[in-house]
């Protein structure tokens, strides 16, 4: 069995992925890291996230923490990639969340070239659920 990589810090820190192994897991996997006590996250809400986005034992593609800004958006309705519709619907908000996201969830097989994120890529991001409205 495949385990997922481990992320240093804690809810509001950058975190640092170490991946366990070069083969991801296949299908969507969801570990919530650090357990929230908020609000549970509903299909159609706006949700507001602190994340950092890897590619599988690859280089960050993306991270809200450097920025020093959150992001929102609507979450379960399409708005963002399968995984984070599938992975982040239902947690709390103080919930630290992996999400090992394979292609078909995630960018596909076109993958976000520009983004340095390869067709194919099984993406793994560290959410961190700020608030949800």
């Amino acid at each position: 069995m495949t385990t997922l990589p481990t992320a240093t810090g804690s809810f509001g820190d950058k975190p640092v992925l170490t991946f366990p192994t070069p083969e991801a897991p296949a299908g969507l996997q969801v570990q919530v890291l650090t357990e929230g006590t908020g609000p549970v996250v509903d299909a159609g809400r706006t949700i507001v996230v602190n994340y950092l986005g890897q590619t599988w034992g690859g280089d960050i593609f993306d991270n809200s923490y450097d920025r020093g800004q959150t992001i929102d958006f609507p979450i379960g309705v399409g708005a963002v990639i399968g995984g984070w519709d599938k992975g982040l619907v239902g947690r709390n908000v103080g919930d630290r969340v992996l999400l090992s996201i394979p292609a078909e969830h995630g960018y596909g097989q076109r993958g976000v070239p520009q983004a340095g994120i390869p067709g194919g890529a099984t993406l793994v991001f560290v959410v961190d659920v700020v608030d949800v409205h």
